[in-house]
């Protein structure tokens, strides 16, 4: 059984583009951030927003494909193995759809793809905590 899936859609604006008139580098990273925090924030308690924040302690990407300005960007996101001190985080990075398409049809190509493994801490001490099972059960399986 796979692990939910969440998702959003992104525009990828002026600012994001780098001098080889490409999306830059890093703004994958941002986006793998980005997704990340807002699948959190769709599931957890407040309670459990108040008292757990996340490290990164790795990232992986691979570069598939560049994005461009305007493409509108389908990022996914999913828990993999998620143990009390250590969740791993699965990212997909698609662009939905060309701008300059009239036909309306996503292409769906795939420009990166990304593991991180994210590590909770407590937000008062600041050193890695426990997820309770109730708040691990809601990002995976």
């Amino acid at each position: 059984m796979n692990a939910p899936v969440f998702e959003i859609v992104i525009t990828v604006q002026p600012a994001d583009i780098d001098g080889q008139n490409h999306v830059n580098n890093t703004v994958y990273l941002r986006w793998v951030q980005d997704v990340a925090t807002a699948h959190w924030e769709s599931l957890a308690s407040v309670e459990a927003q108040t008292a757990i924040g996340w490290v990164v302690v790795r990232h992986e990407i691979d570069y598939q494909m560049a994005a461009n300005l305007g493409d509108e960007i389908l990022l996914q996101t999913w828990v993999g193995e998620a143990s009390r001190l250590k969740f791993e985080r699965f990212t997909e990075i698609h662009r939905k759809a060309r701008p300059q398409r009239t036909s309306g049809t996503a292409d769906r190509q795939l420009l990166a793809k990304a593991r991180t493994l994210w590590v909770p801490i407590d937000w008062k001490t600041g050193k890695p905590t426990r997820v309770p099972d109730d708040v691990r059960e809601k990002f995976s399986v």
